[in-house]
């Protein structure tokens, strides 16, 4: 059983920094790509941030230049740093890793439970 755990969430000022991590544990075998995505109240989630396993990255047109995703792959996390945040950046954020499990033959994705980020003065 695969579990994904995410921490950094929370309130902070426009033009503030946070950063979100999220670790996995279980019975892994493999971890291929990661990612972060939001949900903000009303709207359907989206993709923020993205990283195969090789390190190649990919954002989302609403974040250049501010936020920045890594991974450490030894640790089995996640990272994504969130800088010059604005209240449009508020939602709930979830990771999701696509992860083959030891005796699996198959890929699967796996979500985090979600962390809130609220930006407001």
């Amino acid at each position: 059983q695969v579990q994904l755990v995410e921490s950094g969430g929370g309130l902070v000022q426009p033009g503030g920094s946070l950063r979100l991590s999220c670790v996995a544990s279980g019975t892994i075998l493999r971890i291929s790509d990661m990612g972060w995505y939001r949900q903000a109240p009303g709207k359907q989630r989206e993709l923020v941030a993205s990283i195969t396993s090789g390190g190649s990255t990919n954002y989302a047109d609403t974040v250049p230049g501010r936020f920045t995703i890594s991974r450490d792959n030894a640790k089995k996390m996640v990272n994504l740093q969130m800088n010059s945040l604005k209240p449009e950046d508020t939602a709930v954020y979830y990771c999701e890793m696509s992860i083959r499990e030891i005796g699996d033959v198959y890929i699967r994705a796996y979500w985090g439970q979600g962390t809130q980020v609220t930006v407001s003065s």
